[in-house]
Order: structure tokens, then sequence, then C-alpha cells
């Protein structure tokens, strides 16, 4: 029995505009919005807070058994709930961004995490964003995209999203922290940040979230339409 709704699967590196894309796609299709990134961002977060070493994979393994991760939309927000508790502003500091990295790195962190995610999107009606989506979670993915932008666009995205929540921050910084994320998602050994062969590639830097976002629609009703035919 064929699923009614798709799986749609946005993946690219830090900053090229994934987040808020996949927001404003689930909402513009009533879709559950599940993003990956934030998930590996709440486990570096706790495992800044517990003080887990990297090269611990049973104290990681622990961290990821019983971890409890939810996504809640509101009208213009969502928040990230682990094990009840609001995570959404502690997970995006430039400190989880950086050890974010390295954590999703582990084969064990990402392989409970990828868990997860085919858990909640196994029946479709899901956006996915993240950096292995449409390669190894749902390879077999309706809709997939592959957002992308400049370096030096996504460094001054980030410079500008950290100055308007008064976060004390150099945007030449932000930049080289922007390439070092790249260099480390690119270069780790378990499900590196890859295109898939079948996405469809948006490149972002001179484009509005409303131009990128009217582009991903009409492919994705286009696919919608051609499921029901």
């Amino acid at each position: 029995m064929l699923k009614e709704k798709l799986i749609i699967a946005i993946d690219g590196p830090s900053g090229a505009g994934k987040s808020t894309l996949s927001k404003a796609l689930a909402k513009q299709f009533d879709y559950l919005n599940i993003d990956t990134g934030a998930m590996y961002r709440s486990v570096a977060l706790l495992v800044q807070q517990q003080g887990i070493a990297l090269d611990d994979e049973g104290a990681l393994q622990e961290l990821c058994k019983d971890l409890s991760i939810r996504f809640i939309r509101h009208q213009d927000s969502e928040q990230v709930i682990v094990n009840g508790v609001d995570v959404s502003a502690q997970i995006r500091t430039p400190e989880v961004s950086l050890l974010t990295a390295k954590v999703a790195a582990s084969q064990v962190v990402r392989e409970a995490m990828v868990k997860q995610q085919r858990e909640m999107g196994a029946e479709g009606g899901v956006v996915l964003e993240g950096r292995d989506i449409g390669t190894v979670v749902f390879p077999d993915a309706e809709v997939k995209f592959f957002l992308q932008a400049t370096a030096e666009e996504r460094g001054r995205r980030r410079y500008e999203e950290l100055m308007a929540k008064g976060s004390d921050v150099n945007l030449e910084q932000t930049i080289i922290e922007v390439k070092a994320r790249d260099a480390a998602d690119m270069a780790r050994t378990h499900a590196p940040l890859t295109q898939a062969e079948d996405a469809v590639v948006i490149d972002s830097t001179r484009l509005s979230i409303a131009e990128v976002l009217d582009e991903m629609s009409t492919i994705v009703r286009k696919k919608q339409t051609d499921k029901r035919e």
C-alpha cells in the first residue's frame, strides 16, 4: 500500500537555509518538520553538560538509549524538546555548533539518531533536513533537495542570526567556523555530507527564501500529482 504523503529530504551544508526552508515547506503542506541537525545538536548539548568524552562509546550509547526528542510547531516557530526540556535556544550557541560536528561523527550516535529519524518519517508526510537524509536515512525519499551557498554567504547569515540574538560574534571568525564545520562534515567516516545523485540542487547564495521556497513547492506539487496518477 502506497503512502498518501511524501517523504521530503533536504540536505546541504550548515547555513544553506535548510532549517528555514524545511519549516516553511512543512507548514505549507501541513507536514511534520524533522530537524535532524537539531537532534545531533541536542546530543552535543547533553555531551557538553555531562562532560562525556567523545571517544567513550559506552557513555554515548547510554546517553542515546532513552533519549526523547520531540518537535513542536507553533504558528511561527518550533520548539525542540529534549527529555521534556525546551532546548531550542541552548542548541544554537557557537560552542554547541562546533561540538555537533564531532558528536555527529560518532557511529554510535548516528545509528541511534538515524533509527529515530526513520521511525518518525516512516509513514510519510514529513520534511527532514540534515546532511545525509537523501543518501543514508531515506535514500528512497520521493523528493530530494540539496541546498548550497558559498561559505562566505552562509557565514554572513549565521553572523546576522547570532547578532540578532545579542551574541558577541565576529563575522570573519563566523565564516572560519562555517568552513571548519564543512570540512568536518565532509571528512567524517560515517555518513559524510554528500549530495544524492537524484537530488535537485538549489544554490541559494543570491536567492531569497521566498524564491527558493517557490521552486521547492513547485517540485513537491508535481511529485504529488505524479503519485496520484
